[in-house]
């Protein structure tokens, strides 16, 4: 887990950085930019690799897409629930290889976009913020000495080498978070090794990590409200130039940690008919790290209750679920802690919290995230 009109909308950004700070209510197609003819200079996710840690926490500028995603589920220490979202996205608008020379410190070929989002399950309300920066003139960027990913004041710092704990810091409209995250499992490398194929083209596939685990604490502002909360959080690292094929038109990803240690990502990639892509994951991971990938020809996913923007609107996303997967006794109901989690920045995709209980017992089992795009 850009088309036309996006690459429009990125262009612009560069050429005028005030088109960044308030950006066009004109929406673009994120499922394009994953997909389509990328420029041959760019490299792309063809084989295996060997992954290196923690150098591969750092930014790979040579392929055309790439992004940091965090999400979590916390509570204060009065039990209140909240769930996050920090998002850092990188986007070469042309090859390393093609950048001409610039004396001027706002030449780049690098676009920077940051989505962040809290939401309060007592409150059942979420707020979301987005910027866009260029990387350049210390706006937006990724750096190693002192292990840095931001644009502007949001950003999330390691020490020398991307060691953990790591920081995240923003202050939003509305919310800001001040946490600390540190890993309880080590890496699990999504695909074959890490090489995550998304659709049947050569070089349709992402390199993709994810840390699972982390262990969260730290503090967060709701309005003047402060509260000191604690929690799990979970981090994909994908890299890539092209994944989609032109058939594919959204997904629906979850990523679910149980109280029983286990952790769950799967996700089901859509034609336009709406049904399950061959292409689609799933991996499963044991309390102490170990991971496997599932067999999706045996993961049945039902949507039970959709949400709409408004009523007779046609933007409507399935806000509670059914997964059932009999090889590891999942018979579970997914549901959103709010229905409206909606991300409405200049990409629109739903993204938020959710409880998982067992369908059977009702008995909560975890908590975790859903991202659906394409709906």
């Amino acid at each position: 887990m850009i088309g036309s009109v996006f690459k429009t909308v990125l262009i612009l950004c560069v050429l005028m950085l005030s088109a960044c700070d308030h950006p066009s209510d004109d929406e673009f197609d994120l499922n394009a930019a994953l997909g389509g003819v990328a420029d041959s200079g760019f490299e792309r996710a063809v084989n295996p690799r060997e992954f290196q840690f923690p150098a591969d926490h750092a930014a790979h500028p040579d392929f055309r897409n790439e992004w940091w995603y965090i999400t979590g589920n916390v509570e204060s220490d009065s039990g209140r629930h909240f769930g996050y979202q920090v998002t850092f996205f990188r986007i070469a608008l042309t090859p390393s290889s093609d950048q001409p020379s610039s004396r001027s410190q706002w030449g780049t070929n690098q676009l920077w976009m940051a989505h962040v989002a809290l939401t309060d399950s007592e409150g059942q309300q979420h707020l979301h913020d987005q910027r866009f920066a260029r990387g350049a003139a210390g706006l937006a960027g990724q750096e190693n000495k002192l292990f840095r990913v931001w644009l502007e004041d949001w950003q999330i710092v390691g020490s020398s080498d991307a060691q953990f704990p790591w920081a995240v810091t923003v202050k939003a409209d509305g919310f800001s978070l001040n946490l600390q995250l540190s890993p309880e499992k080590p890496v699990v490398l999504q695909g074959d090794a890490g090489l995550s194929q998304k659709s049947g083209g050569v070089g349709n596939a992402s390199y993709y990590y994810s840390l699972t685990r982390l262990a969260t604490s730290g503090e967060l502002y709701l309005g003047d409200q402060r509260f000191v909360v604690n929690g799990q959080s979970w981090m994909d690292r994908e890299w890539s130039t092209s994944v989609l094929g032109d058939d594919q038109v959204g997904w629906d990803w979850f990523s679910l940690q149980l109280d029983s240690g286990h952790d769950v990502m799967l996700y089901q990639l859509r034609n336009a008919a709406g049904e399950a892509d061959a292409y689609s994951a799933g991996k499963w991971v044991l309390p102490d790290g170990q991971s496997e990938s599932m067999n999706m020809q045996h993961v049945e996913f039902k949507p039970l209750r959709k949400w709409c923007l408004a009523e007779g609107n046609a933007d409507c996303y399935p806000v509670e679920w059914s997964i059932i997967a009999p090889e590891k006794n999942i018979n579970w109901t997914v549901e959103a802690v709010v229905d409206d989690q909606l991300m409405q920045t200049g990409i629109t995709y739903w993204e938020g919290a959710v409880n998982v209980t067992d369908t059977r017992t009702g008995k909560m089992l975890g908590r975790g995230y859903l991202e659906m795009s394409g709906y």
